[in-house]
């Protein structure tokens, strides 16, 4: 009992007085030095935010302003036109929309890095520079695939004057007439893919009728019959080229 109360004292004795002690050494401490702002240029703190802004608005840019809408409606539309309701799975379309719109947003993606990024990491210009470098090649490739009547329809609704050039056209102008024209080209697409798969739904709604065969489903004999034609004439190379050419 001695021998233990010998060995707990120097202990406890320990605990009340060295915690203190190293608690005290160990405590770490901040400084912050001066924050040196560039001239002509967003301080630091805003350019953080604004490229946290820009992440969080990433999917909305995708959809607004580049090809992903038109591919992926006539993605879609191309399954619905098969008679086909979950294949292939909506993670399969949006992947390869996905890459079909860097595919077609590359010549976009070389100008805006050559002519807007490299120069602002060089520090040739600032970041509002930068910024109206990089939507130049953005607004025409938008403004290619607009068509005037949606642009018309906008500014009248926006009860602006027509502006005297295309290159005075606002982005908040030009996004939603772009998206109108990409849902007008996809549906117009859309509509060439649903016509053969159409005419083989009435031919076998038609010969099924012809003997009689009232209650099967067309859509039983259809289905197979569609797919195999689909296969033959090599459906998917002549979707994507389509889809491709047609923002050329």
């Amino acid at each position: 009992m001695y021998c233990c109360r010998k060995f707990l004292f120097p202990c406890v004795a320990f605990f009340f007085i060295g915690t203190p002690l190293i608690a005290q050494a160990t405590t770490p401490t901040l400084s912050f030095g001066p924050i040196h702002f560039a001239q002509d240029d967003l301080a630091p703190a805003l350019q953080v935010f604004a490229l946290l802004t820009l992440l969080s608005l990433a999917p909305s840019c995708l959809i607004m302003l580049s090809s992903f809408t038109r591919i992926v409606v006539v993605l879609s539309m191309l399954r619905n036109a098969l008679g086909l309701q979950q294949t292939p799975p909506n993670s399969v379309l949006i992947s390869l929309a996905l890459f079909l719109t860097l595919f077609t947003m590359m010549p976009v993606a070389k100008r805006i890095y050559t002519e807007a990024y490299q120069p602002y990491q060089t520090h040739q210009i600032n970041t509002e520079m930068a910024l109206a470098k990089a939507k130049t090649p953005l607004k025409q490739f938008m403004l290619k695939q607009t068509r005037e009547k949606d642009m018309q329809v906008i500014l009248e609704l926006a009860k602006e004057p027509p502006p005297a050039t295309a290159q005075d056209i606002k982005f908040y102008q030009l996004i939603p007439a772009f998206l109108l024209s990409e849902l007008q080209t996809a549906f117009q697409i859309g509509f060439m893919i649903f016509l053969p798969f159409l005419l083989v739904d009435l031919i076998v709604s038609g010969i099924l009728m012809t003997m009689g065969m009232m209650m099967v489903p067309p859509m039983t004999i259809a289905l197979p019959i569609k797919i195999l034609l689909f296969v033959l004439i090599d459906g998917w190379d002549i979707v994507v080229q389509a889809l491709i050419r047609s923002f050329h």
